[in-house]
């Protein structure tokens, strides 16, 4: 896995997010513009060198290769479903490596980029989507949560363990090696949803270091934004108590400085922040979905020009820190990516039926034994006849 980059260079992320607080822009913090020149802001900044910047993006550029093998994959009716993170790589791969050793990441169910960065082996990652195993990396190792599927659940998740660090005495020590925080990704669509709604609640009341981050792709599946929320998202924390910014979701060197000031605003026991990282799905919901029949092709367009992967990579040509025999090797490290998941997605062994039995108590119950072994009698029973 590739090293992480250092936090961004904004000194007090107290007084960044308070004059956030007190600006209530709606537009949202820019460090590269979709042309991808290098652009200043008041309250955020960045100092990621050229060798940390070439890693973000390479980082999104295998994250879309993951996602479009996948996508292909399910086609070929080898994942039962698959949800495209096409579009949202910076908001992903910006947010997770901000994140230090020591901290905690609980997502949702279109995190790749997330998952990718913080070493979960994406032949594991396709295992849940078919249907193998419920998820199957070490939650310990990579400090990522298993993907959440119940809309919004993650976050009071997060909370809980936020809460559980603060009562470990490893939040607002002074000690960068021990301090930790959390970081609960959620989309736009799950804002609407009690359970975000309840973690804000706890996480503002007993100074939560969590970091909520909202990835408006825009569309809840085929609702629009307008029609969930009468303000932009991250001023919704204001009514909770908390400060919201929000980034612009397709410029990885902003998202990293954003959730870096939060997160390290968080470890210093100076409470939870939310994040809405503004961005666009190029791709649909799940490949379930046709979003042709709910947004305009010309929209979609549009979004195109402002690719999180091109405007890096416009940034890093201008400044002469790629060429073209990095680009070259950059393309034939996705190749091989690509073949090693199409492999590896056909090789997953199915898992014994039985299985399912094992982890639904931590004591198995007399109740669960007898229909483990129903179900077992009522399967050998296809064995028997062939």
């Amino acid at each position: 896995m590739p090293s992480m980059p250092s936090g961004s260079t904004q000194t007090d992320p107290s007084d960044a997010f308070a004059g956030a607080y007190a600006q209530g822009s709606p537009e949202p913090v820019q460090l590269l513009t979709p042309e991808g020149e290098r652009v200043e802001h008041p309250l955020f900044s960045s100092d990621l060198t050229p060798e940390q910047l070439r890693g973000l993006h390479r980082d999104m550029v295998l994250t879309r290769r993951l996602d479009t093998e996948a996508t292909a994959l399910q086609r070929h009716g080898e994942l039962g479903l698959w949800a495209q993170s096409l579009g949202q790589e910076a908001a992903q791969v910006g947010a997770a490596r901000a994140t230090r050793p020591q901290d905690f990441v609980f997502p949702t169910y279109r995190e790749h980029g997330v998952a990718w960065c913080m070493g979960v082996d994406p032949v594991e990652l396709l295992g849940l989507f078919r249907g193998t195993d419920h998820g199957s990396w070490d939650t310990e190792r990579t400090r990522m949560a298993l993907y959440t599927i119940i809309i919004g659940a993650q976050t009071l998740h997060a909370v809980g363990y936020g809460m559980g660090l603060q009562r470990d005495g490893v939040v607002g020590t002074g000690d960068p090696d021990r301090d930790a925080a959390v970081l609960a990704h959620f989309g736009d669509g799950a804002s609407s949803q009690g359970d975000v709604n309840e973690a804000l609640v706890f996480a503002a009341s007993y100074h939560a270091p969590v970091v909520f981050l909202c990835t408006n792709n825009q569309w809840a599946i085929s609702e629009p934004t307008e029609r969930q929320s009468r303000v932009p998202l991250y001023q919704r924390a204001w009514g909770f108590g908390l400060p919201g910014v929000r980034v612009d979701g397709n410029d990885v060197v902003a998202v990293h400085a954003v959730v870096s000031a939060a997160l390290q605003r968080a470890r210093e026991g100076q409470g939870p922040v939310l994040v809405e990282a503004f961005t666009y799905r190029m791709g649909a919901h799940t490949t379930t979905d046709d979003p042709t029949r709910y947004r305009l092709s010309a929209d979609l367009e549009s979004w195109k020009l402002k690719d999180p992967i091109l405007r890096l990579e416009a940034f890093l040509r201008r400044n002469g820190h790629v060429d073209e025999a990095y680009l070259t090797a950059l393309t034939q490290e996705a190749d091989a990516l690509g073949e090693r998941l199409r492999e590896g997605c056909r090789s997953l062994p199915d898992p014994d039926p039985l299985s399912m039995f094992d982890h639904v108590y931590a004591e198995q119950t007399p109740e669960l034994a007898a229909q483990r072994a129903a179900y077992a009698a009522y399967a050998g029973g296809f064995e028997e006849e062939q």
